[in-house]
C-alpha cells in the first residue's frame, strides 16, 4: 500500500496544528510542522529567505519519510499554489497518495478570538496577531480534497472526517 501525504492548509488560528497532530497520531504517520523548521532556521541565524527555505526543508523531510513507506502529515499555512504544487510533486515522486486538506474558520469573531488567545508551543516562536492574519496573502485551495470549517466542526470531528477520507482511499476500487 502506498503511503499518504496529507498536506494541510489554512490561515493561522483555524486549528491546523491541533487537527494535524490528531491525524498523525491516529495514522502512526510522521508529523512535520513548518513552524518548527522555520523557528530552528531563525535560531540558527543563517537564513535570509525563511519561508522558501522552511517549505523546502519540509518537502525534503516528507520525501525521505515517504520513501520509507511512512505516511506524512504536513502542518503548514500552505498559502499559495506554489507551496501546494510542491506537495503534489513530492507525493508524485514518491508514488504516494496526496490528500489536500484546507481548514477554514468562517466565523470571523471566533477566528479572531482563537488568534488573539493562543499561546506559542515552540520556544521563541512569535505568533501572528489578528492584523497579520487578516492581511496575509492566502489563496483558497479550490481543488483541495477536503475543506472543513472549524467553526462548525471540532477538532475530533475534523480529524475523523480526514481519517475517513484516507480509509476510503485505501479501499480497493
Amino acid at each position: 500500500m502506498s503511503p499518504f501525504l496529507i498536506a494541510f492548509a489554512g490561515l493561522p488560528g483555524v486549528g491546523k496544528t491541533t487537527i494535524a497532530r490528531k491525524v498523525a497520531l491516529r495514522l502512526g504517520a510522521a508529523y512535520l510542522r513548518v513552524d518548527t523548521v522555520e523557528q530552528a532556521l531563525r535560531q540558527s541565524g543563517e537564513m535570509a529567505e525563511l519561508v522558501t527555505a522552511g517549505y523546502s526543508v519540509l518537502n525534503a523531510l516528507a520525501a525521505d519519510n515517504l520513501a520509507l513507506g511512512r505516511s506524512v502529515v504536513a502542518d503548514s499555512v500552505n498559502p499559495i499554489s506554489w507551496s501546494r504544487n510542491a506537495w503534489r510533486d513530492v507525493a508524485t515522486e514518491a508514488s504516494a497518495h496526496l490528500v489536500g486538506v484546507e481548514l477554514v474558520c468562517d466565523d470571523i469573531d471566533e477566528h479572531r478570538r482563537r488568534v488573539e488567545t493562543r499561546q506559542p508551543d515552540i520556544a521563541g516562536l512569535h505568533l501572528p496577531d489578528w492584523q497579520a492574519v487578516e492581511s496575509r496573502n492566502y489563496e483558497d485551495w479550490t481543488n483541495a480534497d477536503i475543506r472543513i470549517d472549524t467553526a462548525r466542526h471540532g477538532a475530533e470531528d475534523a480529524a475523523a472526517m480526514i481519517l475517513a477520507h484516507v480509509a476510503a482511499a485505501r479501499r480497493p476500487a
